[in-house]
């Protein structure tokens, strides 16, 4: 699913109000690191990841991956913290603005 630039917006004015739950460190992006990712998307839609000092890797990069690992939307990447979102299949909790016609589009 494609985000436009509205929804962006909403989703990031929505993290603004929320912790990081996770935290990259020097050991990058581990198998489980990314499982226990994609196991909390099962009670939320919207997480904050911080990727500490001690990491190499570029937090774009990273946002990028975890994202296609778990099936998620990078939101934004600020600095050193990443936000992804994910619906709920069944149960959405976050309802994002409508997509006009000519932005779905593109």
């Amino acid at each position: 699913m494609e985000l436009t630039s509205k929804q962006r917006a909403y989703l990031k004015s929505l993290a603004n109000g929320i912790d990081p739950i996770f935290q990259v460190g020097k050991s990058s992006l581990t198998p489980e690191f990314t499982e226990s990712v994609g196991d909390a998307f099962n009670t939320r839609e919207l997480l904050k990841i911080a990727v500490l000092k001690n990491c190499a890797d570029d937090p774009k990069e990273l946002a990028q991956m975890i994202a296609e690992r778990t099936h998620s939307d990078v939101v934004q990447v600020i600095g050193k913290k990443i936000i992804l979102y994910k619906p709920d299949k069944k149960d959405p909790k976050i309802v994002l603005p409508k997509a006009k016609a000519r932005e779905e589009g593109r």
